[in-house]
């Protein structure tokens, strides 16, 4: 079969169904494909490219003439009239939105995978154009943010003064909030954000960032979202995000689920309380907005000077790299639906991730919603209550092996001190002021030690043996000393400086063996 990926027709649409490096993977499944002319162009991908990779290029009627057409969108009625009848469409169709372009599939007889569709299911996550694209937009917001907030995002100590760093509350903790949330934090940034589910405060603060949470959080429906919040609900997160906003420099939201208009989360009353030069990204502007002063599509600034952003197109301000996602995404959906990989698609509507997409199949019938698939967390395991007769068991033996530590360890601080004090005895006064700066040496050394963070004790392990070297010079030079007492430490010296000199080097010369590429 002959995949078409055509030139998108939308005004300013900047991407493209598939790139070069798709293309050859749609390839090796089987498939022949035929790229419109120009079609890459606006995502860096010349024709050269494409033909590199094994595709032909060809004219507008002959792309949307082939036996599966990819596309990033549902095309115009312009578009639909050259396809062929039980030709396969893929595209985003918002489908819960457009029961007319349904209508008009099914009455064409044009098979219709909806990619803006793909259930919410741990093996559908490769197929996922949404979190692909959200991924990148939620990287975009932040630097659109950057532009238009006209300050440093990292605070900075300079001969002029100090420069505090930029705050910025993000309100949603999907795929495009923790990309905002990242790339924020990267950029120096004190972040908070904010999300109507509990589970995912453990994922913001991975990133660096605070989590608020919400005092009376949402619960999590089936389809993967949050539920709808009850009145009491709702009023308590908007007080939440009207202080929160007041007090923050950028603000970013990112409420939009599929087939819905966005909720309101930032009023008029929380923007009129931001400083100004504030800035508001509203990632939801294509479904109405977030802010109620947002406009779609629009950079606005209102009376107390806070821009608000409502781009729509934040994904496609980068695309290349969208593109390649949303290629993938084909690439991947094309992996499920041609098992033999001999370029002949099958549609196996008892898969529940074809069955959630399939919007119209080759006869025209209507699929259109799918039933709804359960998404849930897996449960807890359930802890059993130990037996009370077991618990004290588990108490006393506890406590057994505490007061053995304690007594060993007196113990042992008893024989130093008594080896310490025959030892002192035994030694010319001369001596004396040398084992006081061993002790102070390893007082001293022990403390360092132990202030070190893990991850840092194998490269100071490298950096301990230069130390070790100078200990094995001075114990060489005692080592013949007439007196028995210093020619033994001076042999113990030598020996465990040595041990310490060749198995640092050899630790260091694995942990350097971990970033070497295979041949080097």
């Amino acid at each position: 079969m002959r995949i078409g990926v055509p030139l998108e027709p939308a005004q300013g649409q900047t991407l493209v169904a598939a790139t070069p490096d798709t293309v050859a993977k749609l390839i090796k499944l089987g498939y022949d494909v035929s790229v419109e002319a120009g079609a890459g162009l606006m995502a860096s991908y010349p024709d050269e490219l494409y033909e590199a990779a094994g595709a032909d290029i060809a004219s507008t009627e002959t792309v949307w003439a082939a036996d599966i057409v990819t596309a990033l969108d549902a095309p115009p009625a312009s578009r639909l009239d050259l396809m062929q009848p039980g030709a396969l469409l893929v595209a985003r169709m918002a489908p819960g939105r457009n029961p007319n372009l349904v209508a008009d599939l099914a009455r064409r007889k044009v098979t219709a995978l909806a990619m803006d569709a793909v259930p919410r299911i741990s093996r559908a996550q490769s197929m996922d154009v949404l979190s692909s694209m959200a991924n990148v937009a939620g990287y975009r917001a932040i630097i659109e943010a950057a532009n238009a907030f006209g300050r440093l995002f990292t605070g900075q100590v300079t001969a002029a003064g100090k420069v505090p760093p930029a705050t910025i509350y993000v309100i949603g903790a999907g795929v495009a909030g923790l990309a905002a949330i990242g790339t924020a934090q990267s950029m120096g940034a004190q972040v908070r954000a904010t999300d109507l589910r509990p589970e995912v405060a453990e994922q913001v603060e991975s990133m660096g960032a605070q989590f608020v949470a919400i005092s009376a959080e949402a619960e999590k429906s089936d389809d993967g979202y949050a539920k709808e919040m009850t009145a009491d609900q709702a009023d308590a997160a908007l007080r939440l995000y009207t202080q929160e906003v007041g007090n923050a420099d950028i603000v970013v939201t990112t409420a939009n689920i599929p087939g819905r208009t966005a909720p309101i989360l930032v009023t008029a009353e929380a923007v009129a309380r931001m400083k100004p030069g504030s800035v508001i990204v509203d990632m939801a502007a294509a479904n109405g907005g977030n802010c109620e002063l947002t406009v779609p599509g629009k950079r606005v600034v209102t009376d107390n000077g806070v821009v608000i952003l409502g781009y729509t197109d934040l994904a496609g301000r980068l695309p290349a790299q969208s593109s390649q996602l949303y290629g993938q995404n084909i690439v991947n959906l094309f992996k499920l639906l041609t098992p033999n990989k001999g370029g002949e698609y099958v549609l196996d509507l008892d898969d529940e991730v074809v069955r959630g997409i399939t919007v119209i199949t080759k006869d025209g019938e209507t699929l259109w919603p799918p039933p709804p698939i359960k998404v849930s967390a897996a449960p807890a395991p359930v802890q059993a209550q130990p037996d009370p007769e077991e618990q004290a068991r588990v108490a006393a033996e506890a406590e057994r092996r505490a007061a053995a530590k304690k007594r060993n360890r007196t113990i042992g601080l008893a024989v130093a001190a008594v080896l310490g004090v025959a030892l002192v005895l035994a030694t010319p006064p001369a001596m004396i002021p040398l084992y006081i700066v061993l002790a102070l040496a390893i007082v001293v050394g022990f403390y360092v030690i132990t202030a070190v963070t893990h991850s840092l004790h194998t490269p100071l392990m490298s950096e301990t043996n230069a130390i070790s070297g100078i200990i094995l010079v001075g114990a060489l030079l005692q080592v013949g000393s007439s007196h028995p007492v210093v020619s033994a430490l001076a042999f113990v010296a030598i020996l465990v400086a040595s041990i310490n000199i060749f198995g640092g080097f050899t630790v260091t010369h694995r942990m350097l063996g971990m970033f070497r590429k295979e041949g080097e």
